[in-house]
């Protein structure tokens, strides 16, 4: 057991704006439910944790694990969704641009907004800084709570199961557990199995 690490990633509450279907990206918006009961999962105990410095991320954090303080990296913020921030589908889905985004994310980039290459490549950087103190301080057990998009984009990466980003279906108030042994970890290689992190609520998030 002293070769494994486990990784997991908690999306953030729901907020009003995900209530409403506007995309959020680095703006913000207060949760829906700040009641801890709507927070409570089954693991473990981890060692270290990290945020989005987010509001919804860090007060998501605070509910999750209420006697830590995670260390907050801006490089594991939502993409930036430039213009289209703060606007739902139905406001955008006759933008020709828009269309082409959600079909071709990868290519298309949201007006004043951020690519997916430099979305990848933030969140890549804030991974390795994880990464290396997990294995710099021999660190087992590891909590981030993050948003969809970034979530999505790990277990892109990371999960044994190949799917592409928009077939991951991440939501809210949500944890899973990536399990790697050390080596894959250090190499950037996947982890050797997935779970989810079980809820005590029937309808959490």
């Amino acid at each position: 057991m002293d070769n494994i690490v486990v990784i997991a990633l908690f999306r953030h509450g729901l907020t009003e704006e995900n209530k409403r279907g506007g995309y959020l990206g680095w703006n913000d918006s207060p949760l829906v439910s700040t009641k801890r009961e709507d927070y409570q999962f089954q693991f473990d105990p981890y060692e270290q944790y990290y945020c989005s410095d987010l509001q919804r991320c860090v007060t998501t954090a605070q509910l999750l694990f209420p006697d830590e303080e995670p260390t907050c990296l801006k490089e594991l913020r939502e993409m930036n969704f430039g213009d289209w921030q703060g606007k739902t589908y139905e406001e955008l889905k006759d933008d020709g641009r828009y269309r082409a985004w959600i079909d071709n994310l990868m290519s298309i980039t949201p007006p004043n907004g951020e690519s997916f290459s430099r979305f990848a490549e933030r969140i890549d950087s804030g991974w390795r800084r994880i990464t290396n103190e997990i294995l710099d301080n021999d660190v087992s057990r590891v909590a981030i709570v993050t948003h969809g998009g970034v979530v999505r984009y790990l277990l892109m990466r990371f999960a044994q199961e190949e799917k592409s980003f928009w077939d991951w279906k991440i939501f809210h108030g949500t944890g899973y557990e990536l399990i790697f042994d050390k080596k894959a970890l250090r190499s950037g290689g996947k982890c050797t199995s997935l779970q989810v992190v079980p809820s005590m609520e029937k309808n959490h998030g």
